[in-house]
């Protein structure tokens, strides 16, 4: 092949990059790819790459002199310093007008800070996340770039042919500025943490209280995938409950340890939620959860000491169960979706990225992890009210809570009676009748904050801010200024 003939070029054959390498070539284009280690190159295309529109590099120089111009080069390597590194060694060989492309789960404020660099520079940069794992890179990911409208025209016609399609639609659009694509994974990534451990909790109620075994379970999972749930992780959980140890002949599930990992992207959601105000409780108790399971030994040592309630066999209807179950389910996963979706208009605000969640939940309807039957629901409702405030408040979602609120409710009540953790179930109720409350609690803990604090309240009766002796008269007198008064130093500060 000759050189400046390549339309696009990868560096890093790890996995994804070796899939999405051969997903490009496969739908008509040419690529160049080039990876640190020498001979993962030269393996690749002695391999996989045999015989195809592909051109393997050793040098970096060599990379760069393959590909077309206006030069297209995506970086497929591990989040954090050696992506910088590989940028750094790119830069030189690249002209103005030229783009870069990270398709790696970086953190998105690093992608705003490379962005504005390179644009310095003249050269274009897109930070694009990219869902679907092994398969879905060969076959067709869900993509979600983010950096300037232009750099994304330039990519437009090679990444909307190799993402996954829905009814004709690619799964991949232009999702904003600078580091856009990168946070819209990044939510992505926290939702999909939340969709796992619903999933895992509703298998602790039906293989703990109701002791049904994994081919019961595989059945009620085909199930479930048939109906309103039908999504790819009920689907893959139906499989693996099918499976046996090939060693044991015992079902696989039943000897992998419950110590789950976790790659950093669910943390990185709730440190953003916490800095945009924003409430994504069910997520948190899935991040939560995947901690305490790691701590495996502390786990097993308590289980000898501590108390757990006095169980007796489930004597209820097994069949109303499993039907609450289920429900409770989709309504956690709805709630886990409205809180996602409010996460992203706050960073959109807050960013000036002007993300269109209708697009961002059509480009999830396939290739990605979290792909469901469900999302055309979401892409509806935004098709209704695009300024939409929470997902809840849908029409749509407000019937299917008002239908599925009881069994929710008798899912978690079943669930604390028999000692099982459900804390993503309980964490998305506990959410949805917070957020249905007109009023909640939170009046004393605000005269608590101005008993030992001086930190002041808002009344419910007339306008200001006050403050009340609670040690004295107990008058209340309106505070001039909105910034609370410096606490008295024998109490306390929050």
């Amino acid at each position: 092949m000759k050189t400046n003939q390549c339309d696009i070029g990868l560096i890093g054959l790890a996995v994804m990059g070796e899939n999405l390498v051969l997903n490009m070539e496969s739908k008509g284009f040419t690529v160049a790819v080039f990876n640190r280690t020498t001979e993962v190159t030269e393996k690749f295309a002695a391999g996989r790459g045999k015989g195809k529109n592909i051109q393997a590099t050793t040098t970096m120089e060599e990379f760069v002199g393959a590909l077309s111009r206006p030069r297209k080069a995506m970086i497929m390597v591990k989040a954090g310093p050696p992506v910088d590194a590989v940028i750094g060694q790119l830069v030189p060989l690249l002209e103005k007008g030229d783009v870069i492309i990270d398709g790696g789960n970086s953190l998105f404020t690093d992608t705003q800070r490379r962005c504005k660099d390179l644009e310095g520079k003249g050269i274009h940069f897109v930070g694009c996340g990219v869902s679907g794992g092994e398969e879905g890179a060969l076959k067709g990911p869900s993509m979600m770039p983010g950096g300037s409208r232009e750099s994304w025209e330039m990519i437009a016609p090679i990444f909307q042919k190799i993402a996954a399609q829905v009814d004709g639609e690619p799964c991949c659009r232009y999702m904003g500025p600078d580091g856009a694509g990168h946070y819209v994974k990044m939510v992505h990534n926290g939702i999909e943490y939340g969709d796992m451990q619903l999933i895992g909790e509703a298998y602790a109620i039906l293989s703990g209280p109701l002791g049904l075994t994994t081919d019961e379970l595989a059945d009620i999972f085909d199930e479930w995938n048939r109906g309103d749930l039908d999504s790819y992780l009920i689907d893959i959980t139906a499989q693996i409950f099918r499976k046996h140890d090939p060693d044991t002949g015992k079902p696989m599930v039943d000897v992998i340890l419950d110590k789950a990992g976790q790659k950093g992207t669910g943390i990185w959601t709730l440190q953003s939620a916490i800095t945009q105000s924003v409430v994504i409780s069910t997520i948190n108790a899935a991040v939560e959860a995947r901690v305490i399971s790691s701590h495996k030994e502390d786990r097993v040592a308590a289980s000898k000491i501590l108390p757990a309630p006095k169980l007796e066999k489930f004597s209820g209807n097994r069949d109303e169960l499993i039907a609450a179950v289920r429900d409770a389910l989709y309504a956690s996963k709805i709630v886990s979706y409205a809180q996602g979706m409010e996460l992203l208009g706050a960073a959109s605000k807050e960013f000036k990225w002007n993300l269109n969640f209708g697009d961002i939940a059509t480009i999830w309807r396939g290739g990605c992890i979290i792909r469901a039957k469900f999302l055309n629901r979401i892409v509806e409702a935004y098709q209704r009210d695009a300024n939409l405030r929470n997902l809840l408040l849908d029409p749509y979602f407000t019937a299917i809570i008002a239908k599925t609120q009881p069994n929710w409710r008798v899912a978690v009540a079943t669930a604390v009676q028999q000692g099982v953790a459900v804390p993503a179930f309980s964490a998305s109720l506990g959410y949805y009748d917070s957020f249905r409350q007109a009023r909640l609690p939170s009046n004393l803990l605000q005269a608590q904050r101005d008993f030992f604090g001086a930190h002041t309240y808002e009344r419910v009766d007339k306008p200001g801010v006050f403050h009340t002796d609670w040690m004295g008269s107990g008058k209340a007198c309106e505070e001039k200024a909105a910034e609370p008064k410096e606490a008295p130093k024998r109490h306390a500060s929050e």
